[in-house]
This record gives C-alpha cells, structure tokens and sequence, in this order.
C-alpha cells in the first residue's frame, strides 16, 4: 500500500518539508540502492561475462550456488545484532554497513584482475563470487535492521518503498547498464573496476549517515541467537509456513537462473540487447509491476493475492518455452519480458507483505534475516539442476520444468490459509 502513496506528491512533500525526514528518506534511498548493487554481479552479470567466455551450461548452473550466503545469512544475523564494528564513533549500524561496503568494493578490484588464460580462473571466480554473496547479504542484514529501527512510524511506508526504488535502480545499474557498458567500451573488467570504485564511494559517503538513537541490542548473544526462532517456532503451523516461503518463488527462480544464458546463447541475442530489454526494461516491468501489485493489495487479501499473483508468475515462464521454440526477434523478447517482470513484480509485492507480518517486532533483523534467507533457497540451489536440465533435454523442456515447479508453492497456500488470515 506504502507504493501507492508514493505516487501522492503533497503527501511526499508534506514528508520533505521536515529536513530530518528527508535526511532519512535519502539514506534510505541510498543503501537501498548500495544494496541491490552486488547481486547481480555475483548473479546476472556475471552469468554473462561467462556464457560470452564460452564457460559451459553446467558449470554456469552450479555457480549460482555462489548464493548461498543469501541462503544462510540468518546464522551469523544475531552476531550483527549483538556486536559492534569499531570503525570509529560509529554506531553498532553504521560500522557494519561501512565495513561490509568496503569489503565488498575490495572484492570487485579483485574481480577486474581475472585472467581467463588461467587454468584456475574459474575457482578465482567462485571464490570471489562466494565472498561477494557473503559481504552483499550481510549488508542487508544491517540495513533492514537500521531502516526498522531509525525510520518514525509515519513514515517507515515511505522508507519501505522508498529503499525499494533505491534497490531496483542499482540492479538496472550492475544489470543491464554493466552489459551495455561491458560490451560498448571497457569490457566486463573494466566494468567490474568501475563498480568497485563506485562501492568505495558508497562506503566513505556513509560515515554521514545518520545513527539510530536507541541501543537496542540483545544482552548476550545466548539471547540474540535462541530468541528470535525460538517466537517464531512456537506459532502454529511455522513449519507448513516455512515450507511455503521456499517454494512460492521455486518456479520463477528456475526460469531466471538460466535466462540470461539463454536469450544469448539460445536465443541469438547480444548481450547489449539482452542488457537493455531483459535487465532494463524488465526491471521497470518488475517496478511498475510492484506497484500494481501494492495497489491491487490494498484492495484485496493478502491470501488471494499471493494465490493469483502467484499463478500469473507460472503461466508467465511459459514465455520462455514460446521463445525457445521460434525465432524471436526484440519485439518477441521485450513481450515475454515484460509480461514475465510485471506478473514477478506483483508477486514479489505481496511475498515482500507476507514476509513483513510474519515478523515480530522485537525481532525484525533476525527474524526477516530467516525468512528472506529461506526465499531465497529456490534461487541457490535451483542451479545444478537447471543446467543439467538445459544441458541434457534443452532449452523448451527447461521452461516447462520451470512452470511445473511454481504449482507446489501456489498449493501450499490452501494448507496456511488460516495462519495467513489470522495474521492478516
């Protein structure tokens, strides 16, 4: 709902008119941003500097398992909660999201210096790739806990959405600006060079970044590691929710794990035009697709929401299957991506919703740290066997695999309709 008050200028600039909220508001904006910076990549980007190094389909699908500190990052959450970074007279935020902004900028200099001629190159990679996916999910770790925890009640719906942007706009930037820039003047090298400057500037800038007032850390880390599952394994039916969260997604995590791969490779399309439709106008289609999403929200449930957006995600992948059978040109991929962005972006609305009830209060950062973390495991670990799919039966049985996986996660909701409107 929050996306759709965003679109109100007079509330907007009733919220700017006090400088302290604008001052947050922009922060928010800016480490969202800083956030959705590295996955791609660690992801997209870097799926496409490999597929045009001629690095075969499996071993492209098993280094999405790159991911899984993504997966995990709920195990060292409470450390964050619990301990402070001495970066100077920082706060116990700010100098977790300083140091965690400085590695990564370190991580991508490492990057530009891969010579593929290197017969150890490919492990280079996965190493980097892995220690990129570590320090990027720790970032968002301490993010979600200082945007909860600094932004006022009236305005955390604007600080939500407004990250949001932040984070869509940096994957338009690592996504499909890298692969225009990447193959138009400095190559992929120079591209990843270029955005480990641009991190080391994010990393100085935010040492203005305002601190939260309170320290609400927990007392032990006995305390900041067995609380926060301990509430949320105590509701009935946590477990049937858990499994739900892991496969809602599993069905759109299948068919973009190898999208990249396949509009070039499969596809015959160039990595600038797969760069300016899929990873630029797509992610104005997952934007816009948001805000649909938001408003249609706030006019129905959350259950019927995730229920039909879900199904649009599933008959959308078929998309994939109707280019791999043609001979598609832009227009033909600019439909199937669109339409397959727009139907993502709406249920990544209502999942993001679904994901923010859950949480108690008194334990965001942890708690949210588990629940994304477990959203995330289709996208990790769908990779091996989506290359071995793509490998051995080829690219129209692939995308029919896809649409098979999303029934699971859309039948799960019939078996938590109750917790769901209860939380509701």
């Amino acid at each position: 709902m929050f996306v759709v008050d965003l679109l109100s200028m007079n509330i907007q600039k009733k919220l700017f008119v006090d400088g302290t909220n604008g001052k947050l508001l922009f922060f928010t904006t800016f480490l969202g941003f800083a956030s959705g910076l590295p996955l791609a990549l660690s992801a997209g980007t870097l799926q496409a500097w490999l597929t045009v190094e001629g690095v075969d389909l499996r071993i492209l699908g098993w280094l999405s398992l790159v991911g899984l500190p993504y997966t995990y990052k709920f195990f060292w959450a409470p450390i964050l909660d619990r301990y402070k970074m001495p970066i100077g007279q920082t706060s116990r935020r700010r100098g977790w999201l300083i140091f965690f902004l400085f590695a990564m900028s370190i991580t991508l200099f490492f990057f530009s210096l891969i010579d593929f001629s290197n017969r150890h190159a490919l492990v280079f990679i996965a190493i980097l790739a892995i220690s990129l996916a570590f320090f990027s999910s720790s970032f968002d770790v301490v993010f979600d806990a200082w945007r909860t925890e600094i932004l006022p009640k009236k305005i955390m719906g604007y600080g939500a959405g407004w990250s949001v942007i932040g984070y869509r706009f940096a994957m338009i930037a690592s996504g499909a600006l890298a692969l225009v820039i990447a193959e138009l003047y400095f190559g992929f090298s120079g591209v990843y060079f270029l955005f480990g400057c641009v991190v080391f500037v994010f990393a100085i800038f935010v040492f203005l970044c305002p601190e939260e007032k309170t320290n609400t850390s927990p007392k032990s880390l006995k305390e900041a590691f067995k609380e926060p599952f301990k509430e949320f394994f105590s509701r009935t039916g946590a477990i049937l929710i858990l499994v739900t969260i892991i496969l809602y997604k599993l069905g759109d995590a299948f068919a973009l794990s190898l999208s990249t791969a396949f509009l070039i490779r499969g596809a015959g399309f160039t990595p600038a035009e797969v760069g300016a439709v899929s990873k630029g106008v797509g992610l104005f289609a997952v934007l816009f697709g948001g805000i649909l999403g938001g408003w249609i929200l706030s006019k129905a449930s959350l259950l019927k929401c995730l229920f039909w957006f879900g199904c649009l995600q599933a008959i959308t992948n078929l998309g994939f299957c109707w280019l791999s059978i043609g001979n598609p040109d832009l227009i033909d991929m600019a439909i199937v991506i669109i339409l397959e962005n727009l139907s993502g972006g709406m249920g990544t609305a209502a999942f993001v919703a679904f994901l923010m009830v859950l949480c108690n209060k008194k334990y965001t950062a942890t708690q949210f740290a588990l629940l994304s973390a477990l959203a995330s495991i289709g996208r990790v670990f769908v990779g091996p066997l989506a290359g071995e799919i793509a490998f051995n039966f080829d690219w129209p049985i692939f995308f029919l695999f896809s649409f098979a996986a999303s029934i699971p996660g859309i039948l799960m909701l019939l078996f938590i309709r109750k917790e769901v409107k209860k939380i509701q």
